[in-house]
């Protein structure tokens, strides 16, 4: 009889081992098929047209990724371009393609920038009012993160990068303009713009994609830009602050706006030259109606982009400025919009 019982308490024992054996089986099957990566993903053969992704990619270090927008002579943005119409150069060499797609939902790091200096006194409780209806409408929490910037001779950080609504708007409600007491001396006017557009991608946007890369994630960087375009105070030059978003793959957006009467007026050749080389674009609104179509405007385009990702058939560790140029074929009249280059990693020294 004892012998009996004690069969059955090891059957008992060994039962729920066996079970519990079969279980993390099944679940590893679960993990590998959902761990699938996205080029495994049927497509009919046929079909060129980019698919849309919603989540964050992971791409090979080695490869380059460009976002780039297409608008046409109306300035809408083109949507349906296909594989087969895109050429991308690296440095004059057509590359091969490992990755395109049109990103519509990808994860979007922003830092808007406002320029405090006396030129933007009459102007900058209509901006505050746009950059709070932008951010509204395009931050998703938990996904989506923004930060909020002022300069004037130096910078100041007022919100760093979080997907908290409520965070955003008490940061915007403390931003206020405040006028410099005193004549217009020229410490009254200085504005430090090129090294507020540096600090920004170094110690804002350029931080995060650092914590970013050790996942290999792609995410869309900009900062959005309300400024006359005016410098008089930065220790950097303006080579310098489109050398470090290059560096970091920033876009940088750019809304002109100050006081033309008592100012210089607005640089547009600024504005115009960091959007184009980094990949942005730039407006100048003459109004409060047309500032906020602007931010609009900017909306469609950061989730209307495509991705190309390549890896480079020349040297991709030389440290050295490669310049990118992606053609689109047979649609007359199309502007693309991408940053101009980037900075090749450098071959590690092995010891």
């Amino acid at each position: 009889m004892k012998s009996i019982l004690a069969l059955l308490a090891a059957i008992a024992l060994i039962g729920p081992g066996l079970a519990l054996g079969q279980k993390p089986s099944s679940k590893k099957k679960d993990s590998q098929a959902s761990l699938a990566p996205p080029a495994q993903v049927k497509q009919d053969p046929a079909d060129t047209t980019p698919m849309e992704s919603d989540d964050t990619i992971k791409l090979n270090t080695e490869l380059v990724n460009v976002l780039f927008s297409v608008v046409d002579q109306n300035n809408r943005i083109v949507s349906n371009l296909n594989q087969n119409e895109v050429t991308v150069l690296d440095d004059g060499r057509p590359e091969k393609v490992f990755t395109f797609r049109r990103e519509v939902n990808m994860p979007i790091n922003i830092a808007i920038l406002i320029d405090l200096s006396g030129s933007q006194e009459y102007t900058f409780p209509e901006e505050k009012k746009a950059a709070s209806y932008f951010l509204h409408s395009i931050i998703r929490p938990g996904k989506d993160l923004a930060a909020l910037l002022t300069f004037q001779d130096d910078v100041d950080l007022v919100q760093g990068l979080t997907s908290q609504m409520n965070t955003i708007n008490r940061a915007l409600d403390e931003v206020e303009y405040s006028r410099r007491i005193g004549p217009l001396t020229s410490r009254n006017k200085a504005t430090a713009l090129y090294d507020a557009m540096y600090i920004t991608v170094d110690e804002v946007l350029g931080r995060e994609e650092l914590r970013r890369s050790s996942e290999d994630s792609v995410s869309r960087r900009a900062i959005i830009l309300l400024t006359d375009g005016v410098d008089n105070a930065s220790n950097r030059k303006l080579e310098e602050a489109i050398d470090r978003a290059w560096r970091s793959g920033v876009m940088i957006y750019c809304i002109g706006i100050g006081d033309r009467f008592r100012f210089e007026g607005v640089r547009e050749d600024i504005l115009q030259r960091v959007s184009e080389a980094t990949g942005g674009r730039a407006y100048f609104p003459r109004g409060s109606d047309e500032l906020l179509d602007n931010f609009r405007q900017i909306e469609t385009e950061l989730r209307s982009q495509y991705l190309v990702a390549y890896s480079p058939s020349g040297s991709s560790r030389d440290g050295a400025f490669h310049k990118i140029e992606v053609q689109v074929k047979d649609r007359p009249g199309v502007r693309i919009i991408h940053r101009r280059g980037y900075y090749a990693p450098t071959e590690e020294v092995k010891k």
